[in-house]
């Protein structure tokens, strides 16, 4: 690393897997924009909270501008916002979509687009998206149309982008989680969804965490997508 301190943000930052990236960028001495609806001040002069709807290109352009003035650099984006409703196709309603859209595709875009032309400038940068496992291997006891269609479009989208920005110094590349311990799932739920499992229990936040930080690291790797999944991808 660099003399200067590098710059991470990290959206749905405020608990779950994005609190957990807060923490592990920390740890590798890294100043963090978290942004969420409802992050609040940090105790961590390293860490900028940017509270707001990351739907709104405004919150985008609030976290990214922020960054910028406060620490000077922005040199990756982490996309871990994002919303799942499992439902049976034909039940999903406009708001159904609606929202997924807004939350999983449209925030994507606006902080992406903004993160992408900061790290342009400096010839360097990392963005990673969180998808689904659901994506490649789709699952009868799990309807998720919506999942598909929207963390789909962010897997199409980080491909595209590495390629398109791979001589700029530009990484992109996504993580693709199977069930995860987060509060996204009652414990109640658990039996059921380790049975999806092809490795027979559910994974934990830090299995993601340490997925990304890999990906950090991996300066020739762009363009993949990491499946973290217990071997859902793979089969049953």
């Amino acid at each position: 690393m660099s003399i200067e301190q590098k710059v991470a943000v990290i959206t749905g930052a405020s608990g779950g897997i994005g609190a957990a990236l807060v923490k592990g960028y920390r740890d590798r001495n890294y100043r963090v924009v978290a942004t969420s609806l409802s992050i609040k001040p940090s105790n961590d002069d390293e860490v900028l909270a940017v509270p707001g709807d990351i739907a709104d290109r405004k919150t985008a352009e609030r976290a990214i501008s922020e960054g910028v003035a406060r620490f000077g650099r922005i040199d990756t984006l982490v996309n871990n916002a994002g919303i799942f409703i499992a439902k049976p196709f034909t039940q999903y309603t406009d708001a159904d979509y609606a929202a997924m859209v807004a939350v999983n595709l449209t925030g994507f875009f606006h902080i992406t687009q903004l993160a992408v032309a900061e790290m342009e400038k400096q010839g360097s940068g990392h963005v990673v998206q969180i998808t689904t496992s659901l994506v490649d291997h789709a699952m009868a006891a799990v309807p998720s149309v919506l999942a598909s269609l929207t963390k789909g479009g962010l897997a199409a989208a980080t491909k595209s982008l590495a390629i398109e920005y791979a001589k700029r110094g530009i990484r992109v590349n996504a993580v693709a989680p199977g069930n995860i311990k987060t509060p996204m799932h009652s414990v109640e739920t658990y039996g059921q969804l380790e049975a999806l499992e092809p490795i027979g229990h559910l994974g934990e936040i830090a299995d993601i965490v340490d997925a990304i930080l890999y990906l950090e690291g991996a300066g020739f790797v762009t363009g993949e997508i990491l499946h973290v999944d217990g071997g859902q991808s793979a089969g049953h």
